[in-house]
């Protein structure tokens, strides 16, 4: 299947609106970790077409990156969400969530092999082309999809939905194959501008194709209805740039599956 173009994306998403999908739980690992997998896609087309890695928030894979990965499946890509921490390791309360992304955050080369293990998962699977893949990924997997593409991994493009911008290990100049965007509250308070700024440096060192698009008003996790309405928490659902950043990623896949 051809994914169209940016400029009938649109008519894609409404095309397949009612695409029966297909589910299923995928074991893999990364040595001998077992991860849990999610992978979404539609069994009614043939032939090689894109796939995409959905990572997670800091709670771990749950209903939210399913979610996206069965919207995903329903325009035809087959989608993987992606699991960073382990089968069964699904942390309960903020604390033990911010205690495990901390392992993570804290050994980056750690975090890009486990991103890294989801990606060639994605590509074993056999409706995929592994010459058209991307990942996605929201809050704490923004951050993972993001490193990913600083390693030099090969893909067509990484996006990251309010996640954190910061890293240990820079983007080496010329490391980065994938091109690169960004959907970021502007008034994210877990996200300083100092972190925006020294992203956006990485970036153009690295000589990265890149864009950052900064939504007003909006703060951490604002695409994730589950987050409720409270503005003053620092994270909370913004249906405006919610909607606003989905067609950004469309277009941006209409672009790099081309």
């Amino acid at each position: 299947m051809k994914i169209l173009t940016a400029a009938v994306m649109g008519l894609a998403l409404a095309g397949r609106a009612g695409a029966e999908i297909r589910t299923a739980e995928v074991d893999y690992f990364d040595g001998e970790v077992k991860l849990e997998g999610y992978l979404a896609y539609d069994p009614a087309l043939k032939g090689k077409r894109p796939g995409v890695v959905v990572f997670h928030e800091w709670t771990g894979l749950g209903p939210y990156e399913k979610s996206r990965a069965d919207q995903l499946a329903k325009l035809g890509y087959v989608a993987l969400a992606g699991d960073i921490y382990g089968k069964g390791v699904r942390p309960s309360t903020q604390a033990a969530a911010a205690a495990e992304a901390g392992k993570y955050r804290g050994d980056r080369a750690l975090l890009r092999r486990r991103a890294g293990a989801a990606l060639a998962e994605l590509k074993r699977q056999p409706g995929v082309d592994p010459a058209r893949t991307a990942v996605i990924g929201y809050c704490f997997g923004g951050g993972a999809a993001l490193e990913l593409a600083r390693s030099g991994a090969a893909l067509s493009g990484a996006a990251s939905f309010h996640g954190s911008l910061d890293t240990a290990l820079p983007a080496a100049p010329g490391a980065v194959k994938a091109k690169i965007a960004v959907y970021h509250g502007a008034d994210d308070p877990f996200v300083s501008s100092a972190a925006v700024a020294g992203f956006e440096a990485e970036m153009r060192a690295a000589g990265a194709d890149w864009q950052l698009v900064a939504y007003g008003g909006a703060v951490h996790r604002f695409s994730n209805p589950a987050a409720g309405s409270d503005v003053k928490s620092g994270g909370a659902y913004d249906e405006k740039a919610d909607r606003r950043s989905w067609r950004a990623l469309l277009d941006f896949f209409g672009e790099i599956f081309r």
